[in-house]
């Protein structure tokens, strides 16, 4: 049974998260079916040496890329950005995914650099869109808020706003969820579909059993949120249809862990022995505390770039 432990439930995504609240007009241009939303707290992310250092060995391609572009148009990442909120959602032609950047932006200072550039704008909805590096386009939803992405995406995320297609704010089954995790230092949330992929992900071979099948339909949503004010502090929770769901679900992740330790370092091991597993009223719940030295030595050990690569 592989990687069924805590961090393939937390990393399954390919997004190390750092958030905050969800600012009104982040949540007026996530489409409706979104399928995951990420919040990426920069300022309080640099409070925490393992929150850093999470950040530095686990930053995927597609964050990169982000920042990147957000580079080229002049925004120093450190300095100017708040936070980064990242949208994933369905669309006809698949899954799309939009960047929402806040912070104290130098708005004027960026678009002269842009039209130095021979850059031009073009309308979306009435919204001037400008191209970034790597094929993306951003614009402006106020003096401190930027939406990029691919241009797609943005499309979908302005109708969205203009009211050509529903928004975030009418999908109570997110929205429920967000209201409960919003105040973490880090948090995320998914749709039914979401937690099914990341369930998958987390069950390892256990999740090519006829049971799972079944099981998987019952799962219908999951949040997590992460604090780093005294160590390392996560709580999982996969919302299922029932109890008897939760309870199976906790009990397979039991024994997929204690397989695990069988052959895992000592700080794998103890990473484990800080990790609770139960059910609670329909809920399967995950939650992992250990110090900052314990965790930063987790980040190095193979078990750890086993489950996360």
């Amino acid at each position: 049974m592989k990687r069924v432990t805590l961090f393939a439930c937390l990393f399954f995504t390919g997004f190390p998260v750092f958030a905050a609240p969800l600012a009104t007009n982040a949540r007026a241009v996530i489409p409706f079916q979104v399928q995951q939303i990420i919040n990426v707290d920069y300022r309080r992310m640099k409070n925490s040496d393992s929150a850093m250092q999470m950040k530095a060995k686990l930053t995927p391609p597609n964050m990169k890329q982000f920042e990147d572009a957000l580079k080229n148009v002049g925004i120093s990442v450190d300095k100017d950005i708040d936070q980064i909120t990242l949208a994933a959602f369905r669309t006809k032609t698949g899954l799309q995914t939009v960047g929402i950047a806040q912070g104290i932006f130098a708005r004027k200072k960026i678009l002269l650099r842009i039209r130095k550039q021979g850059v031009k704008a073009k309308k979306l909805n009435n919204s001037f869109v400008y191209p970034m590096s790597g094929g993306m386009v951003m614009t402006f939803l106020d003096e401190n808020t930027m939406l990029f992405g691919d241009q797609p995406a943005v499309q979908a995320s302005l109708n969205a706003r203009d009211d050509s297609s529903e928004s975030l704010n009418a999908n109570s089954n997110i929205t429920d969820m967000i209201s409960s995790v919003d105040t973490g230092t880090l948090w995320s949330v998914l749709d039914a579909e979401g937690t099914q992929t990341m369930m998958k992900g987390a069950l390892g071979t256990a999740s090519s059993l006829a049971e799972f099948d079944d099981i998987k339909k019952r799962l219908t949503g999951s949040r997590y949120t992460v604090d780093f004010d005294h160590g390392v502090d996560f709580n999982l929770n996969v919302v299922t249809s029932d109890t008897m769901t939760a309870a199976t679900l906790a009990s397979v992740l039991k024994a997929g862990m204690m397989y695990r330790k069988m052959n895992a370092t000592p700080s794998e091991k103890t990473a484990i022995d800080d990790t609770n597993v139960d059910s609670d009223a329909g809920k399967l719940v995950v939650h992992f505390k250990a110090d900052d030295k314990s965790f930063q030595s987790l980040l190095d050990s193979p078990m750890f770039a086993a489950v996360t690569r």
